[in-house]
């Protein structure tokens, strides 16, 4: 038995996806607060054994006699722009505590969503070393509650035979239709384009960037499922630790917009707008994985979707016709 948590989310909703069509069925317990009912297409003719609620789900787990395989842990509160720093310490860091205390106790593998938010401004490097973590200097409070998990583990003298933390860096895709405003770049680009003809970004306010030339580190969503399956189906010889969850190429807005608008085969037209000052100050100019940890000691070897060739799949197969993974 496979445990999925934050299956109503994104990444969750398209791990359940590829569960499914790698022969999971009947045997994934799902796990979320299934309140935001909008949500419910991420998951909707998908095949699970059952679901839990999330505030009845650790008791569940503490008790349960059945055998589970694995635990995959990507439910938390998401939002970058709150700070109400105790929802994230119970969601986020004390929630997970609890889960990663029932796998060591048990020999469970388990496997869990932390943040590339966790590396700040990126004054200390983007590398996944586990020697780096007490030193970064998280921007917000989502991004503290991840980095504060990362270091309680890597403090805890037992740990279950198998464990990774997946860093995941810009992700974009299908299913991330209910995200609003924390949904990615692309996503927005899209409706932008639809609604306006036009795409606006962020000007720059920091010296030394042009308008548009803010880069991040942009992955596809089945980009990621390349690698989940990666760590699921080698847990014998892949180290446990935290990993990057990037392409390790920085890609600049501008580039985004453009081959949005290739995607949709129009001509790209972009404006550049002042950015709110909400998050001005927490905002990261520049992110870009380190993946040499996932290459040489994980022996990942798959080749990534390139900006342009994600773009297109996700414009053209799923937000066109607006279908769902």
């Amino acid at each position: 038995m496979i445990i999925l948590t934050g299956v109503s989310g994104f990444i969750g909703s398209c791990v359940l996806t590829w569960l499914n069509e790698n022969g999971y069925f009947r045997d994934v317990v799902v796990v979320d607060d299934f309140y935001k009912t909008y949500k419910d297409k991420n998951f909707e003719n998908k095949a699970v054994r059952e679901f839990v609620h999330r505030d009845i789900f650790l008791q569940w787990f503490e008790t349960t006699t059945q055998h589970v395989d694995l635990v995959i842990h990507l439910g938390a509160r998401t939002d970058t722009t709150s700070t109400d720093t105790e929802i994230f310490d119970q969601l986020n860091l004390n929630y997970s505590k609890r889960i990663w205390t029932v796998c060591t106790q048990r020999n469970i593998p388990l496997i869990y969503a932390s943040s590339a938010a966790t590396y700040g401004d990126g004054h200390h490097g983007f590398s996944d070393s586990h020697d780096i973590v007490a030193k970064l200097q998280p921007l917000n409070a989502y991004a503290h509650s991840k980095n504060d998990f990362d270091a309680w583990v890597l403090k805890q003298e037992k740990k279950p035979d198998f464990w990774v933390g997946c860093k995941f860096f810009n992700v974009y895709g299908p299913n991330e239709y209910h995200k609003a405003r924390m949904a990615s770049v692309i996503f927005h680009t899209f409706h932008q384009i639809r609604s306006s003809g036009k795409m606006k970004l962020f000007k720059s306010h920091k010296e030394g960037y042009k308008n548009g030339q803010q880069k991040r580190d942009f992955i596809y969503v089945k980009d990621v499922l390349s690698i989940l399956q990666h760590f699921i189906n080698n847990q014998n010889s892949c180290p446990s630790g935290l990993y990057n969850f990037g392409t390790g190429l920085a890609r600049t807005f501008e580039d985004l917009a453009k081959s949005t608008f290739v995607a949709m085969n129009l001509k790209p037209a972009i404006e550049f707008i002042d950015m709110p000052e909400d998050i001005r100050e927490s905002y990261q100019y520049f992110t870009e994985a380190d993946m040499e940890k996932l290459k040489n000691e994980a022996k990942y070897t798959n080749t990534f979707y390139t900006l342009e060739e994600g773009i297109k799949d996700y414009v053209q197969n799923y937000l066109l016709p607006k279908k769902y993974f």
